[in-house]
């Protein structure tokens, strides 16, 4: 049972659950901190998502947006449910939760695992607050251009340096190929990297000589599993954590790696394009191997810097400029201060995002710091 009280000096300020019995609905929403800003924070849909879940991903998005200078807070919200149902059963869900949230103001609609461009349509045209809109709507397609896997690839261009890596010939490993995972390795792939392992909820797809990423997306995008390329190892699911790679790239659910296998780990250097796909054990394991693990909310930030963009109507080109400069900079200071101090990464990107939180909360009418 998640226990609300367990929280600290940042939050959360605010939980609301929805329940619609004769509709199927079954939601929640978590509004951790808005000291910088109405919080944005995206919409997560699967049938095993949590309360827990919820308030670890709005923490994590509290941390996202303050590291990358935004004016927002940080919230998440969670909908019960197969996001894989029918068209018409999930547009109904996601436009029953958004109206029920109609006067939450301080909460901002983003997509997220199991929503898209789609889902925030519909709830634009509920409740006319979301970001992360189709181009018909004048938004920017964060998904379909791959946001966030832009980040990764920016963020990967400045660690690798870091470690003593080059871009041109490393190979990279990812786990979940899916809206994230597969710019990454696209962008990843324009700079040379070699793709040697893939996976999704089919398994995962393994070929040292290196895996076509171009015809890899394809298939994903016409409904495939990576296991249905032609050439390559088929091997399970879970398989991908242990592949020997220089880069890998978490980019699917929450705490895929966990002490009881993080030592399966063979990679040089981690970016978390998932948020939490490491639990705290497993990253300080890491890291006393001499592993370089940047955190979700510097590696992954892309997609929240465009969505926010796009809220305050900026341009594509605008947005991919930002997320560039944004993310080169905020994984230099923070590999630069953990090596300084011999800590954690994460440990220095917290403190650099809860300084800039505690400051504006200073600043608000409320405030008792």
């Amino acid at each position: 049972m998640y226990d609300f009280n367990a929280g600290d000096a940042l939050g959360p300020a605010k939980l609301i659950q929805v329940f619609e019995p004769g509709l199927g609905l079954k939601a929640a929403l978590v509004v951790d901190n808005v000291a910088r800003g109405p919080a944005v924070g995206g919409l997560r849909m699967a049938p095993d998502v949590s309360l827990e879940e919820c308030s670890r991903l709005a923490r994590a998005m509290t941390l996202k947006n303050s590291a990358a200078g935004l004016p927002h807070g940080g919230a998440k919200s969670v909908l019960w449910g197969d996001p894989r149902m029918p068209r018409e059963g999930k547009e109904r869900l996601i436009r029953a939760f958004a109206h029920a949230l109609r006067n939450e103001t301080d909460y901002i609609f983003g997509p997220d695992m199991g929503t898209d461009e789609a889902c925030m349509a519909w709830v634009k045209d509920e409740i006319g607050r979301a970001a992360g809109l189709p181009a018909a709507l004048g938004g920017i397609p964060l998904n379909e251009i791959g946001a966030t896997g832009w980040g990764v690839y920016h963020c990967a261009d400045v660690a690798a340096q870091f470690c003593g890596l080059k871009l041109e010939g490393a190979r990279v490993a990812v786990q979940g190929f899916g809206a994230v995972g597969k710019h990454a390795a696209r962008f990843l792939a324009e700079r040379g990297t070699i793709l040697v392992a893939a996976s999704d909820s089919h398994g995962t797809l393994y070929d040292s000589a290196g895996i076509d990423v171009a015809a890899l997306i394809g298939l994903k995008d016409r409904g495939g599993s990576v296991c249905d390329a032609a050439r390559g190892d088929k091997l399970g699911r879970d398989a991908v954590i242990g592949i020997e790679c220089d880069i890998l790239i978490p980019a699917a659910r929450p705490d895929v790696v966990r002490g009881d296998n993080v030592d399966k780990l063979r990679t040089r250097l981690v970016l978390q394009g998932a948020n939490i796909p490491f639990t705290a054990e497993a990253e300080r394991a890491l890291h006393a191997r001499g592993v370089t693990v940047v955190p979700d909310f510097i590696a992954n930030a892309g997609g929240v810097i465009c969505a926010a963009m796009e809220y305050a109507g900026a341009t594509q080109r605008a947005a991919f400029d930002a997320i560039g400069e944004k993310i080169r900079v905020n994984t230099e200071a923070v590999l630069r201060e953990a090596k300084k101090q011999g800590r954690l990464p994460r440990e220095a990107a917290v403190d650099l995002a809860t300084r800039r939180v505690r400051e504006a909360m200073s600043l608000r009418r409320f405030s008792i710091m």
